[in-house]
């Protein structure tokens, strides 16, 4: 259902960043940046002879002397260990074997997933140089010579990683439930959200853990329909002791956003706004997910006639990169329009699957270049031919046109704007393709 995941783990200054930008920029460029969303980038769609997967760059595991950090610093390693399907332990051949890899090998052998031993910085073409053969002490098998400078190595890497992946699994036309992931940065009340839609809708089908990407399904049967929620439980309450520690939570969202239909991104009313709130939701846009935004605690806040709408317009301005989302204000404790938001779960699912024919299309094209004309640039006119929709999930429509440099952005956007308002597809990202005449789709 969802893509698998590698994590790249290693102690810090051994090149993972280095090896992770060159695996992903590569072999499949990241999802483009979406205006407004500000986040790390630790996370990035790779793509090998046929095979796809997500890969994580999880930052430096670095036992230090005070016991406090050093556990929790174990623990964010952990985390990214138990969300990925296999691993890549970096080393790096110049510094040779040291004891803080030795203690990574040992964590690592006792996640019993698999692991490739990554000695990095093999700049040079040619024999293997003869440090390499140290790396064999760490008990992890043949190490793979990779320079993630000049990309040297990583395609028997990459093949040899594809080879061990599970295969990711279609989707079942039978199956009509709809996967929900409910989203969001530690303690905004997500699990209590589930909890409470377990302990209401007593029509249970199973409550099954230990997937694979340590997420608990709940399958839920009501009047609205058959659902099944992954509750990212693993999130944690943030670590005050260090700020890293969130960095890697965002690891099992990731993991859900994949293979969920609908995510419901779950904002507290007590903090308001956040930017971690902007890591998640952006990936849940860029994965074309339809997405729903729960306010939640909304029985904790102090409020007068005024206080929902000044929430909405603000929310609205925080969120403009996905301004297609509709809000709702909840309370998980109380119950508070938990129905209402089932409703709102059948509805963006069904705008995420919606599929417009190319007639409508087209009528639709003609009525807004009849209105806004299209741009022009040095006597020569953006001419688009006819439009097309090629896929759902998130729909996504093709525009032949005879120059796509005069197919300036704000255009395209009044485009979209003009679908919007004609067959609404709320709560669902759309996406634009533009192509020149003869060019495949």
């Amino acid at each position: 259902m969802g893509k698998p995941i590698v994590a790249i783990v290693g102690r810090p200054n051994v090149g993972k960043s280095t090896l992770f930008n060159k695996l992903v920029g590569q072999r499949l460029a990241i999802v483009e940046d979406t205006p407004g969303v500000t986040r790390d980038r630790i996370y990035g769609n790779c793509e090998w002879q046929d095979r796809s997967f997500m890969l994580i760059d999880t930052g430096g595991i670095e036992p230090r002397a005070d016991d406090v950090l050093l556990r929790h610093m174990r623990q964010q390693a952990q985390l990214a260990i138990e969300t990925a399907d296999a691993i890549l332990f970096v080393t790096d051949l110049r510094s040779g074997v040291t004891a803080q890899d030795q203690d990574i090998a040992a964590m690592l052998m006792r996640s019993g997933k698999p692991v490739f031993l990554v000695v990095n910085k093999v700049d040079n073409v040619g024999e293997p140089p003869i440090e390499l053969y140290d790396f064999y002490s760490l008990g992890m098998g043949e190490p793979f010579p990779v320079s993630s400078v000049h990309g040297h190595g990583t395609g028997d890497l990459l093949e040899a990683v594809c080879e061990c992946l599970p295969k990711e699994q279609e989707e079942s036309e039978e199956n009509d439930r709809i996967g929900v992931a409910v989203i969001g940065r530690p303690n905004v009340g997500k699990s209590s959200l589930v909890n409470h839609i377990l302990g209401e809708n007593r029509m249970i089908v199973a409550n099954e853990a230990g997937t694979t990407r340590d997420a608990v399904d709940s399958e839920v049967d009501n009047k609205y329909g058959k659902f099944t929620f992954i509750d990212t439980a693993g999130l944690r309450k943030r670590n005050k002791v260090e700020d890293g520690v969130e960095r890697y939570s965002v690891l099992r969202s990731l993991a859900a956003v994949e293979r969920a239909q609908v995510c419901v991104i779950m904002i507290d009313a007590t903090v308001g706004f956040t930017e971690q709130d902007s890591k998640v939701a952006g990936y849940a846009h860029e994965q074309g997910k339809a997405c729903i935004i729960a306010v939640n605690k909304w029985d904790a806040i102090e409020k007068d006639d005024r206080t929902m709408d000044e929430q909405r317009k603000k929310l609205m301005n925080d969120f403009s990169f996905m301004s297609y989302a509709p809000i709702i204000f909840i309370s998980a404790k109380t119950g508070q329009r938990v129905d209402r938001l089932f409703e709102l779960i059948k509805f963006v699912d069904t705008q995420n699957a919606m599929r417009v024919t190319t007639g409508m299309l087209n009528d639709l094209l003609a009525r807004a270049t009849a209105r806004v004309q299209p741009p022009s640039d040095k006597g020569k006119r953006l001419k688009i031919y006819y439009m097309t929709q090629i896929s759902t999930r998130p729909p996504t429509f093709v525009c032949f046109c005879n120059s796509k440099q005069l197919f300036h952005f704000s255009y395209v956007r009044y485009l979209e704007n003009q679908i919007r308002e004609t067959f609404g597809l709320e709560g669902t990202p759309i996406r634009m393709l533009l192509r020149e005449r003869g060019e495949k789709v």
